[in-house]
């Protein structure tokens, strides 16, 4: 049984998870969102938007304060990590794609295991606007959030315990996780072109 100070400290929980998770990629931020979506479904499913609310809001802020580092330290930033292996051809792309579909490619960006920062730190050196980042993150992290959620749902609509719900959301979450990284490490390795592609 899922209790109302339970769900409160899941969801806490999360955002912290999440919004550490952005600006850090250390952390299972999708895995969060889905195993507290189990808890919130088991509780009521009217807090499900909930969850949503507090993903989202959690991978705003962690985007938010990414953008702003990587806005900070530019094409220096790029080169001392190393991030973009041929930064103004995939700048290039990455401007276009922006400019047309800022949302499309911010949310692909965030689905796809290790888009985010690359994409983030691309859109700073080619002068993203704040203003665009600000408007078209809100819908990206919100489908984000909703994605993640839904698959929480559906762990929960499979499996009656919320504990059983958690473990699988989770299990589901950092399996594909772990198959999108393997494609990826084998579209590179055969020299298969890996920009975000909304």
């Amino acid at each position: 049984m899922v209790t109302f100070g339970g769900l409160l400290a899941a969801l806490a929980v999360t955002f912290g998870i999440v919004a550490v998770g952005s600006t850090l990629p250390v952390l299972p931020t999708g895995a969060a969102v889905s195993a507290t979506a189990v808890l919130a479904a088991h509780y009521s499913p009217l807090a499900l938007p909930v969850v949503i609310i507090v993903g989202g809001l959690g991978a705003y802020v962690g985007d938010a304060v990414t953008f702003a580092i990587c806005r900070a330290g530019g094409e220096a930033l790029t080169r001392r990590l190393r991030l973009l292996r041929q930064p103004w051809r995939l700048a290039g792309t990455v401007r276009e794609r922006l400019q047309r579909r800022p949302v499309t490619a911010l949310l692909v960006s965030r689905l796809v295991p290790g888009g985010r920062i690359p994409v983030l730190l691309t859109a700073a050196i080619v002068g993203l606007s704040w203003r665009t980042f600000v408007v078209s993150n809100v819908a990206a992290c919100a489908l984000w959030a909703a994605t993640y959620s839904a698959i929480g749902l559906l762990s929960r609509n499979v499996f009656p315990q919320p504990w059983q719900g958690v473990v699988a959301a989770i299990v589901i979450v950092l399996a594909a996780g772990q198959v999108a990284g393997w494609v990826e490490r084998r579209r590179q390795s055969h020299g298969v072109p890996t920009d975000v592609k909304p």
